[in-house]
């Protein structure tokens, strides 16, 4: 363990506050980007009962609900600023605040790849400079981002025009490729399908037929990216926690529990790709050559975007770390 710790805890705030005994059990309130009946929830599920179960009597995140409960894109600030303890949310949900979040996506490494570097440990300290603590991630490498067309395409080309709904981390990528992108949240997706509002969108490989039969037809493959879910704390509740609490809960989300949640989403992958199929969703394959555009044009147009927004010399570090 790097000594990040110390960059994190402020002395003059930790000083300030009233002493915490070890054994008195410290309440974080959490809120999440999705709500928790959501597929891409069940990674935050997961993480809220084994943190409880692993430091019971220490600390107990108790789940307040997703955005029904507070605006996804307002859900960093209010960690922020002291509204709520923690979130689960999007990295480039708060890439206004912090540029450089959204590279928790960029790549085409494993958890266990990208944890071997100093990844984590340089957003430990990104996200310190702006008043936020990174617990970790939660990972998904499985989930890639798959297109969902309400009518069939048979090349990259057939993309150009399309209005593509995306989230924030996507937009250079269907810029690059000609379409339009569109931002908007999970939930208002199907009624701009519904609407004609949107040609399609882009989201993850799990459940798709569950939501969306009916207005989508076709589905492109391959998947870019990986999904990934960071952990932000309210560095002023983090304080609260002793520190060798917050060192034994970061070694346990990092070390342990992540690793195990990565494992989580095979067969769900593999099951919502039979189910999409009998639903009628079909699946375009794009050859192997268009394959190997596409992830190009999406890893370089992403880090493009980094290099702009972060500066050239961070996003040549990170870039190093999660892009082979």
């Amino acid at each position: 363990m790097k000594p990040f710790l110390k960059k994190i805890t402020l002395g003059a705030i930790f000083a300030a506050l009233p002493f915490v005994a070890a054994a008195d059990e410290i309440k974080l309130n959490a809120v999440s980007l999705a709500p928790k009946q959501a597929s891409i929830a069940a990674g935050f599920h997961v993480f809220v009962d084994e943190v409880n179960r692993e430091f019971a009597d220490e600390i107990k995140i108790n789940w307040r609900g997703g955005p029904e409960v507070m605006p996804p894109f307002k859900q960093a600030e209010a960690v922020r600023n002291g509204a709520i303890d923690m979130t689960f949310t999007s990295p480039s949900y708060y890439s206004g605040l912090i540029p450089s979040s959204s590279t928790l996506n960029m790549s085409f490494k494993t958890y266990d790849e990208i944890a071997a570097t100093d990844y984590h440990e340089r957003m430990t300290e990104i996200h310190a400079e702006k008043g936020l603590v990174y617990l970790g991630e939660v990972p998904a490498t499985d989930l890639s981002f798959l297109i969902y067309l309400k009518e069939p395409v048979s090349s990259l080309e057939d993309l150009k025009g399309k209005r593509i709904r995306v989230f924030p981390t996507l937009v250079p990528l269907i810029e690059a490729l000609g379409a339009t992108p569109i931002v908007l949240p999970i939930g208002e997706i199907y009624t701009a399908l519904e609407r004609g509002t949107i040609d399609g969108f882009m989201q993850g490989p799990i459940d798709a037929e569950k939501q969306f039969e009916g207005v989508i037809s076709a589905v492109v493959y391959p998947g870019v990216y990986r999904a990934a879910f960071p952990i932000l704390v309210n560095e002023k509740s983090w304080n609260e926690l002793p520190e060798d609490l917050q060192s034994r809960l970061i070694t346990f989300v990092r070390d342990d529990l992540s690793p195990r949640i990565e494992q989580i989403w095979a067969e769900k992958v593999a099951a919502s790709a039979i189910a999409m199929e009998a639903a009628g969703f079909q699946r375009i394959d794009l050859s192997e050559e268009e394959t190997a555009l596409y992830r190009k044009i999406a890893i370089d147009a992403a880090w493009s975007v980094i290099a702009e927004n972060a500066g050239e010399e961070l996003a040549a570090e990170l870039r190093a770390m999660l892009v082979d």
